[in-house]
């Protein structure tokens, strides 16, 4: 494994980070759209802003972590894909402020009408935001992207079919995950009738995702031959893979087993990622930029590293701890210390 292959592999780490954190924090703002009115959806919005409250922010140094690495280490590539997907990427930053915005302010205002209008802007852009992610990634697979500053058309380039297909996926993979994560959050809160809501919206959405991705066969064939090829080629293990970890979460959640669901459903969107990175190496955009003429010179990429290591020594034993603690017990849940 080269130099460049590390440090685009540490940044393909962060993006399945992002995919899996990030993805369940929108996803939940999908559920919090779809909960019912106001009385209705009372329980079912608190579950999501209790799950969701200690980390939505810290699951978006995963999406910073990944854009400084590609900024810095594949410089010419970074710039042919924003240049090129300014539009949806604009849109999705917007989406991204527009929902942190409205999650903090929905807390803090006393109106019944400003609770809603803050509200509907938290769950639409938790919509929109995965969907334009989804739809520049179907831009870049699908060969679009061709290097050169703003080389590609900055429309067709994210409206067509692979993009369309990969937004609706990426909004549906989101709403999955988020409804078997909040599973497990509703059975540690002991409400047990939200978990079961959460267990039927995650069997409905994984039947929705799994037609798409079906029908998403005969698009990609179509319209992104050499993505196709890769997939059903060397990517195909890994396709297979995602196939069986995902049956799996449905078994899991079948017998109510949530932890271990949340472990095969992170696997199956991790694998379906890592299949789409074996399908298009070694190129970084298709059909011609490869990952070693992407890559900036040895002495930047080696300093890169350097820090990345660094910063790993910081930043993931703090965001493990950050996850884990507020995946714990309530504390009156816990049991008292023995004599005490």
């Amino acid at each position: 494994m080269t130099l460049a292959e590390v440090v685009l592999g540490a940044a393909f780490a962060g993006l399945l980070a992002y995919a899996l954190f990030g993805g369940a924090d929108f996803g939940g703002g999908v559920w919090d759209l779809l909960a019912g009115g106001t009385r209705r959806g009372l329980r079912t919005r608190a579950l999501i802003e209790r799950s969701i409250g200690p980390v939505w922010e810290a699951n978006h140094v995963w999406l910073i972590f990944v854009l400084v690495v590609l900024w810095t280490g594949f410089s010419g590539a970074f710039a042919a894909a924003v240049t090129t997907l300014y539009i949806p990427l604009t849109l999705a930053a917007f989406g991204m402020i527009a929902r942190g915005a409205a999650f903090a302010y929905r807390k803090s205002v006393s109106t019944v009408g400003m609770r809603r209008f803050f509200g509907a802007a938290f769950a639409l852009s938790s919509l929109f935001t995965p969907f334009f992610f989804g739809a520049v990634v179907g831009g870049v697979a699908s060969g679009r992207v061709p290097p050169g500053i703003a080389a590609g058309d900055v429309v067709t380039s994210w409206v067509n079919p692979t993009s369309l297909l990969g937004g609706t996926l990426a909004v549906l993979v989101c709403a999955y995950l988020a409804a078997v994560f909040l599973c497990a959050d509703a059975r540690r809160e002991g409400e047990t009738d939200l978990a079961e809501a959460f267990r039927l919206r995650a069997f409905v959405t994984a039947a929705v995702t799994g037609a798409v991705g079906l029908a998403g066969i005969a698009v990609l064939r179509a319209d992104a031959p050499l993505l196709y090829a890769g997939l059903t080629g060397r990517g195909l293990p890994v396709v297979v893979l995602s196939v069986v970890a995902g049956l799996a979460a449905i078994a899991l959640l079948l017998t109510r087993r949530y932890a271990l669901a949340r472990v095969a459903s992170a696997s199956a969107v991790v694998t379906i990622l890592v299949g789409w990175a074996v399908a298009q190496y070694p190129y970084v955009l298709l059909p011609g930029l490869t990952v070693e003429e992407a890559a900036r010179g040895r002495p930047t990429l080696v300093a890169l590293l350097f820090a990345l290591g660094l910063g790993a020594l910081v930043i993931v034993p703090a965001l493990v701890y950050l996850y884990t603690l507020f995946q714990r017990p309530p504390l009156a849940d816990r049991a008292p210390p023995r004599g005490g």
